[in-house]
């Protein structure tokens, strides 16, 4: 039997509109005479999230925030022995720029969510379009990462807060940035250690915003997990998305104190340095943590 080759892919549904009137967007393919949500595969070395909102912006020319993981989907193509691996997420409409029809995308349709299962072509399309219907409307996106490598703590003769990143942490807060950049946030909290400020750095630099220094994440703050999860509430109240650095012991009880829906009793929220988590709000209800990893290539 011949080998299966697996071809990565992802794409979006994205949304505008609440309640009654909430709508997605879907694409038309006239080579194949099919209505589908935008999606593509990835470029070489290209992380998913970023490879899911170029395609939804080729595809719709819309601008939009990463929310919520949705379901992968996996089926056969037409080619021999390929399959086709998709991941999506929810996504917010922060611009329409508008698209030209051409051989590829020649109409690009807002629809009612109630009636967009109606006019998907494929099963496993609505199949991730079921998952999007079932959740609340999410108001707020907060990145919570961990700050990236700063060598050994025996090998640094200073106060601890000022320990700062290695070469290696460097490189690690520079593709971060790359990653958190994708959720064009508004606001950036960090940790009091300068590790942590350190690594949004480069970010904030990107964006033109300030690092705003929030002791409520530091790992030996008094309030503890029940300040720092006041904090990301008020940061989910105010709307939009945020990136909050903190520190290792820190993360994993926040967020599951915080209860995200999508918890399961086999993974403690455990955060690898420069790595994190997307949060998605509704109103102060977290609804999902998703893993945010810049080596998933």
């Amino acid at each position: 039997m011949a080998a299966v080759t697996l071809v990565r892919a992802a794409g979006g549904v994205p949304w505008r509109g609440a309640g009654d009137d909430l709508e997605v967007a879907l694409v038309h393919r006239p080579r194949y005479g099919d209505w589908t949500l935008p999606k593509g595969k990835l470029e070489a070395r290209e992380h998913p999230l970023r490879a899911a909102l170029r395609e939804v912006h080729e595809e719709t020319g819309l601008s939009c925030v990463p929310q919520v993981r949705l379901p992968t989907i996996t089926y056969l193509t037409g080619e021999p022995d390929v399959q086709k691996s998709v991941e999506f997420w929810s996504m917010r409409v922060a611009e329409d720029h508008g698209r030209e029809a051409d051989h590829e995308i020649d109409e690009v349709r807002w629809v009612p969510l109630r009636a967009a299962g109606g006019v998907l072509t494929y099963k496993h399309d609505r199949g991730v379009l079921s998952a999007f219907a079932q959740l609340p409307r999410i108001t707020a996106e907060i990145a919570l990462v961990r700050h990236a490598q700063a060598g050994a703590r025996h090998s640094w003769h200073g106060p601890d807060s000022l320990r700062p990143l290695d070469s290696v942490g460097v490189r690690q807060a520079e593709e971060l940035s790359g990653l958190l950049a994708l959720l064009a946030p508004q606001r950036i909290r960090s940790a009091t250690p300068v590790r942590c400020r350190d690594t949004v750095a480069p970010l904030a630099a990107s964006l033109g915003i300030e690092v705003t220094v929030d002791p409520a994440f530091d790992e030996d703050a008094a309030g503890g997990v029940p300040d720092a999860l006041t904090a990301l509430r008020e940061l989910a109240e105010a709307g939009g998305a945020s990136v909050v650095c903190g520190q290792g012991h820190s993360i994993p009880p926040v967020v599951t104190a915080a209860r995200p829906r999508n918890a399961t009793t086999d993974h403690g929220f455990d955060t690898p340095k420069a790595t994190g988590w997307l949060l998605a709000w509704s109103g102060t209800a977290l609804i999902t943590a998703d893993a945010l990893r810049p080596s998933d290539l």
